[in-house]
């Protein structure tokens, strides 16, 4: 017989089932046609006005390919405008439209109030420890190679 794991203490399998049940609740609180991860993107560029398309994917933790679907996605749309920057014109520097902060705006208390949900199934006391414990699990490609 098969050695197998038991996935209710997989942390692997627990960070999908958590994503599940995000997804879930993002797209029946917060948006169906705007993703969790298209929001980071505008968050981003509300927070950092004029980065360029690398710099967002980094911010982002999302990859360059991605990144260059959604940023096309809402130019198109017209919530992001995409300006050459003028001291190095193979830049393309992205900046958020009237339209798209109008989106953004309009998502943002969703947003928060589906990270409220989530934050509320835990006890008050484990809600800061639970943040900083996904947090240098999502930093760990950051750290130096030996983990620390």
């Amino acid at each position: 017989m098969a050695r197998a794991l038991d996935l209710e203490s997989y942390v692997g399998h627990l960070i999908r089932r958590a994503e599940q049940v995000h997804t879930a609740l993002w797209a029946e609180h917060v948006s169906r046609e705007v993703s969790s991860q298209q929001f980071a993107v505008l968050n981003t560029l509300a927070r950092e006005p004029g980065i360029d398309q690398r710099t967002l994917a980094g911010r982002t933790s999302l990859d360059r390919s991605t990144v260059n679907l959604i940023v096309r996605r809402f130019t198109d749309q017209h919530h992001v405008v995409q300006v050459r920057d003028p001291d190095d014109r193979r830049r393309t520097l992205l900046d958020l439209t009237p339209a798209g902060e109008q989106l953004l705006r309009g998502l943002i208390p969703a947003a928060e109030r589906v990270n409220a949900r989530l934050m509320d199934s835990l006890p008050e006391t484990e809600r800061a420890v639970a943040v900083s414990l996904l947090r240098k699990i999502a930093c760990m490609e950051d750290r130096a190679p030996d983990g620390r």
